[in-house]
């Protein structure tokens, strides 16, 4: 069974004066660019059976932001997470789960596509390799169950930015 893996990185964040970095909300432009990135996501990928999402104030609300209704497991250790940490919550994943959406932030986002992504030369991983900026999803194909996923064994389709 194939299965899908779409990391999000969070919409552009507000800088409030004595907010703490995990409790600072989405600016407008972050509410706007993840609204659009869950129509993106309703119109061209397979539907989210889950959803994974650091407990920050920022992914939350870019959550929300898109609308999408999957079920969703709020996860501390998204929050500055590292490749292997991401890796070892997708091994997590129950077999009934074909697509996973992860929010989360840089550089975990970025560096996790970078190092699950088989190919580094293909136009995604170009565009991919530039910049990941705040809203942007890189969806990752995989032919096997999630236990199996490791560095080189995804296909990356597709790297969107919503704007």
């Amino acid at each position: 069974m194939e299965r899908t893996l779409i990391l999000m990185r969070h919409g552009k964040s507000a800088y409030p004066v004595g907010i703490d970095d995990h409790e600072r909300p989405l600016a407008p432009r972050g509410i706007r660019e993840a609204g659009l990135a869950g129509q993106w996501l309703r119109e061209t990928q397979p539907p989210i059976d889950a959803v994974r999402c650091s407990t920050a104030k920022r992914t939350r609300e870019t959550l929300a932001a898109t609308g999408i209704t999957a079920p969703v497991e709020f996860v501390s250790d998204i929050y500055e997470a590292s490749p292997r940490t991401l890796l070892e919550l997708i091994w997590l994943t129950g077999d009934e789960v074909a697509t996973l959406l992860v929010i989360g932030h840089a550089p975990g986002m970025p560096y996790t596509t970078w190092e699950l992504a088989s190919d580094h030369r293909s136009e995604a991983a170009e565009r991919l390799s530039r910049k990941f900026p705040t809203s942007a999803l890189a969806v990752l194909r995989f032919a096997g169950p999630w236990t199996e996923v490791a560095a080189g064994t995804g296909d990356l389709v597709e790297f969107h930015v919503p704007r």
